[in-house]
């Protein structure tokens, strides 16, 4: 799909079908950094063709060496280095992950971004990576992208503190890198945390590669140690699955196989499962996969703690606005630094179907006094994959649904548009 905008359309308000989803980006990146470290001991299965995944693999290939650990007992010795300069565009797992990873380099690297990516705030993770013994500089902001990371990493202590309730990818970039630290590492996690369950994952897929960890209270241990020889298998997405019932609560009818999908797995976006069931969607796990079932019924729950879900927000707002229905959210503290102001998105948007989405502190409520059904609704996107896949079951309900920059959805589910005439959408690029 070319950087074009699209036209949704679908006649029959039902949707049946087998959709065969994208490996996990969320798992698939972390492995990446777990195969790196692991010096080839650690293989990967059912890699993610997400764009973010294909910039992080890019981003790792750019070292001709072996990356050089120190032990305990070794000095580190200084020499001369060429710099690289490595783009990870907008890839914002990148960016933390390969932060920490290119700390225990030899070569000194230059890690910058989009525009948009150079907005978004990477202080804590410099903070505590300098703690360490990392040596980083700022070239443009303070604390936010592109940063130049010195080789010469010299490990100062293994103890260190982070608060919970940022972005729970800086937690998890510490602790995949925790293994080759010298004296390994001892993470104190302040206050509470924000996306546990991708903290958990982390945690999960280290020890399926042989790391050993203890978590107890609010302090993550990791000692040094060698990674064992295994492969991780990657799950399909169940960021994509979430469309997918949103699709499902929209639609007059639905029945969709989603194979590949556990009902046990490492990603916390699997609680779509209960969530949805709110809005009469039972999910049945068997054949190597789960069933989507619509089933009419009314809705119920007021009251959406996306705290350890919050790339779910979008899915989960928008189909409440369709629907009608005035719930109210909290856990939204981080949407304001993703690829755009996901708040300020939503709201901007949700307006085109004369819903508000009103924020008090941190809480926020739909306001559907004034909703309708337009014939035809432009949804702009905001260089956010989200946005755009978060509007697009939109068309179940809008006779037209024209969406902006159809190719932002590479970032994370590039076959989505094509998935969707597989289930009988009608999707035309429009210039």
């Amino acid at each position: 799909m070319s950087n074009q905008n699209i036209i949704l359309t679908k006649k029959s308000k039902s949707v049946k079908g087998t959709i065969h989803l994208t490996g996990s980006k969320s798992e698939c990146n972390r492995a990446l950094i777990i195969e790196a470290l692991s010096r080839g001991k650690v293989k990967i299965g059912n890699i993610s063709d997400a764009a973010d995944t294909v910039t992080l693999c890019k981003a790792l290939c750019v070292e001709s060496e072996e990356l050089s650990l120190k032990s305990k007992e070794e000095d580190l010795e200084l020499s001369t280095r060429n710099i690289k300069v490595v783009n990870i565009g907008p890839a914002g797992t990148a960016m933390r992950f390969l932060a920490a990873y290119f700390t225990l380099h030899d070569d000194e690297v230059v890690l910058t971004g989009s525009e948009r990516m150079k907005q978004r705030p990477i202080g804590i993770l410099v903070d505590a990576l300098r703690e360490l013994g990392a040596h980083i500089e700022y070239l443009e902001s303070a604390g936010f992208p592109p940063i130049k990371i010195k080789g010469g990493f010299k490990q100062l202590t293994c103890a260190i503190s982070v608060k919970g309730n940022i972005s729970s990818q800086y937690i998890t970039a510490l602790l995949l890198i925790a293994p080759r630290l010298p004296f390994g590492l001892e993470l104190q996690i302040e206050g509470e945390l924000t996306s546990r369950p991708y903290v958990e994952m982390t945690l999960a897929m280290l020890q399926s590669a042989g790391i050993r960890h203890t978590w107890d209270d609010n302090v993550i241990n990791i000692e040094h140690q060698e990674f064992s020889a295994t492969t991780l298998h990657i799950e399909p997405d169940w960021s994509a699955a979430s469309y997918w019932y949103a699709i499902a609560a929209l639609a007059d009818e639905a029945e969709l196989f989603l194979p590949g999908l556990t009902q046990y797995s490492l990603q916390g976006d699997s609680v779509i499962t209960e969530i949805m069931a709110n809005f009469g969607i039972t999910s049945q796990f068997k054949d190597g996969g789960v069933y989507l079932k619509k089933e009419v019924k009314p809705i119920i729950r007021k009251i959406f703690d996306l705290k350890e879900c919050p790339d779910l927000a979008q899915t989960i707002i928008v189909v409440c606005a369709a629907l009608g229905h005035e719930a109210t959210f909290t856990g939204l503290e981080t949407l304001k630094i993703k690829e755009t102001d996901r708040i300020k998105a939503l709201q901007n948007e949700l307006t085109k179907i004369g819903v508000k989405l009103i924020e008090k502190g941190q809480v926020y409520k739909l306001d559907c006094s004034g909703k309708f059904i337009p014939q035809r609704i432009f949804v702009n996107t905001y260089e956010d994959h989200r946005m755009a896949m978060a509007f697009a079951p939109l068309a179940l309900l809008i006779k037209e649904v024209e969406i902006e920059d159809a190719q932002v959805v590479e970032k994370s589910y590039p076959a989505f548009w094509k998935d969707l005439e597989k289930a009988n959408f009608e999707v035309k690029g429009e210039s």
